[in-house]
């Protein structure tokens, strides 16, 4: 029997989105689906047996892409004609509405805790943020209960969806293992150099990552991958003295970012603690683990429970650049403790926190659909 055609969405994320294309969508084509993705500003190819179509957005402005080029995305959508619907940004919850009401399967992938994740969005003035997280929490509900199906990144996020739609589950975001992972072993060797991949922001730790920098007085550089949001933090960080220690790489793929990490003494995760990076369980945590270097984390619960269940790594207070400073002196210092945390990290990944086993959750959740 022929499985269904999928249509994955997104208005925000690049067509090459690790989650979104490489886990997702690559992998229902590897269990026989006809999958469709459509992204924006990417040209249309097909790319690992998924089709992909690209939508252009010449406007950076929020606002217009929320009203404007989510209703380019619907039209497309409506083209395409799949059976399943797969969508993954709120600004397309309506548009998941929509499709439902066309007699669509429409599927909504959580990301993250979106009522919580509007206290630190910095373009929301703050007086407004806590009557947005309210207006969330009764559209994002209403959306839920419409729907086919829902999946979520954590426990904590699916626990809340759960009591709004049964057919709620957990789709981990562990790493994969390709090539790169099982092939590419730790480095006994290091540079002196720890690493921050991902989104370069306040949000996540970054002005107190760069005055932990100005607290240590041996060599070390950090390298940094990602981009600064907003684009003009940028100007906040160059002024502290700690960023003459700063090597910028700006975006690069995966390849790249994988030698920057192996490379590396640590990698460094230290999201400041705000309600939806605490019940977070990012996936940069995972890549540091299988890339095989100790992860200096945010001492919350969630994370602490992972790292200290698999000795890879140091839990710091994230408000804290005394705090940061050490534990990246500690690693330095202590080169053989350091590889063994990396180790055990690694093995974490290769026994239990991959994409390999999640994958087949996946499955199992399209076949209900």
């Amino acid at each position: 029997m022929l499985k269904p055609k999928v249509c994955h969405l997104t208005s925000v994320h690049p067509a090459d989105d690790v989650r979104i294309f490489h886990k997702e969508c690559v992998s229902l084509v590897s269990a026989g689906y006809d999958v469709t993705l459509i992204a924006p500003n990417v040209k249309n190819e097909t790319n690992s047996g998924v089709k992909i179509i690209g939508i252009e957005n010449k406007h950076t402005s929020r606002f217009y892409r929320m009203l404007k080029f989510t209703k380019k995305i619907y039209k497309k959508a409506l083209e395409i004609n799949a059976d399943v619907y797969h969508f993954h940004d709120p600004e397309l919850m309506p548009i998941g509405l929509k499709l439902k009401r066309k007699g669509k399967k429409v599927i909504y992938d959580v990301h993250e805790d979106l009522p919580k994740s509007i206290y630190g969005r910095y373009w929301i003035p703050k007086p407004l943020r806590f009557v947005f997280s309210l207006l969330i929490i009764f559209f994002e509900s209403y959306v839920a209960k419409n729907l086919d199906g829902i999946i979520t990144v954590t426990q904590t996020i699916n626990n809340r969806f759960k009591k709004l739609n049964k057919n709620s589950t957990i789709i981990n975001n562990y790493p994969i293992l390709n090539d790169a992972v099982i092939k590419n072993k730790p480095v006994p060797k290091k540079k002196s150099q720890i690493c921050y991949i991902g989104g370069i922001s306040s949000i996540r730790g970054s002005t107190i990552l760069i005055d932990a920098l100005e607290r240590i007085n041996d060599n070390i550089i950090l390298q940094i991958a990602g981009i600064f949001d907003p684009e003009d933090y940028r100007s906040e960080l160059i002024v502290k003295k700690g960023w003459e220690k700063v090597v910028e790489n700006g975006w690069v793929n995966r390849d790249i970012t994988m030698k920057i990490m192996q490379e590396s003494i640590a990698g460094i995760i230290t999201y400041l603690p705000l309600p939806n990076h605490v019940n977070a369980q990012p996936n940069k945590l995972f890549e540091y683990m299988s890339a095989g270097i100790p992860v200096i984390a945010s001492n919350f619960p969630k994370w602490k429970e992972i790292i200290e269940s698999n000795a890879c790594g140091i839990c710091v207070n994230p408000l804290s650049s005394e705090e940061i400073a050490e534990a990246v002196v500690y690693l330095m210092k202590n080169p053989e403790k350091a590889l063994k945390m990396g180790n055990n990290g690694r093995n974490a990944v290769l026994n239990l926190y991959n994409w390999e086993k999640e994958k087949i959750n996946l499955f199992y959740f399209y076949e209900n659909i």
